[in-house]
């Protein structure tokens, strides 16, 4: 695409002109993947470092907000009240529904979800499945795939008594991966990573939709969500160049490896 931004003529794209640090902080579903990118973007720049840490989307926006962190990640679009930053999409994502592979149900309705996540339902034979009493898995607040979830099934956060309360996918996916009555919601990319590696989880389909990479792209899966990069209005030259890098076709490779579905930064182009 063409820049036009006079602090990218300056910074330019030669190898040893890039210098400095920049910190991101944020989301746990991003978080590795930038990693990966940040690793690729340093041998391209050795006078660059880039240092990734989590915490949480919320963490993430408050941290950009207060200037600890050049950029933050956030796994969810901003709020009304976060409307003084600026979103930079680089992927999209799912939320999925996550049981242990023994578990023979095969799907659930919203209302079914709904019931057991506030406690209306407590035994799998209740919706089809064998005896067991359900151990719910429920994320942290400042979570953005709590706040997907909440959102998507309308469900009020007070209501919810959960067993268990996690905060990174893979404690979620750790916790019912080790539990077999389990239930919990996941990063999709974050999911399908760990099935695919031989974790014991399996992914249940939502309003009839299968929950995979494939249908998050499609647009057919109903809990889907961006995956962006925050900044101020008035980002540094390093951390436009990183946040150009991210959304550029160079990185789509990684991105796919992490199961996420990359998302162009030029306008009207699906991929």
């Amino acid at each position: 695409g063409c820049f036009r931004n006079p602090s990218n003529e300056v910074s330019g794209n030669v190898d040893g002109k890039l210098s400095g640090k920049i910190t991101l902080t944020g989301s746990s579903t991003i978080a590795p993947l930038i990693t990966e990118i940040s690793r690729r973007f340093e041998e391209q720049h050795p006078a660059v470092r880039i240092d990734v840490q989590t915490g949480g989307s919320g963490k993430g926006i408050a941290d950009t907000r207060m200037g600890i962190a050049e950029i933050g990640m956030a796994s969810r679009s901003l709020k009304a009240d976060e409307a003084d930053l600026i979103t930079h999409q680089i992927a999209a994502d799912g939320v999925g529904l996550i049981v242990h592979s023994s578990n023979p149900i095969k799907d659930l309705t919203a209302e079914q979800v709904i019931s057991i996540y506030t406690n209306q339902i407590q035994n799998w034979k209740e919706v089809g499945g064998k005896e067991g009493d359900i151990t719910i898995v429920h994320k942290a607040e400042g979570r953005a795939t709590l706040e997907v979830f909440l959102n998507h099934f309308e469900i009020d956060n007070t209501t919810v008594k959960p067993d268990v309360i996690v905060g990174e996918n893979e404690h979620a996916i750790k916790t019912v991966a080790g539990t077999e009555n389990a239930i919990g919601y996941v990063s999709i990319g974050t999911a399908e990573a760990d099935i695919a590696a031989g974790v014991p989880i399996r992914l249940l389909p939502l309003g009839g939709v299968e929950a995979s990479t494939a249908t998050v792209s499609s647009g057919a899966f109903p809990m889907s969500r961006p995956l962006n990069l925050i900044t101020t209005d008035s980002p540094s030259s390093l951390a436009s160049e990183f946040i150009r890098y991210c959304q550029s076709p160079e990185v789509h490779d990684l991105i796919r490896s992490q199961y996420f579905i990359p998302v162009s930064s030029e306008p009207n182009v699906a991929q």
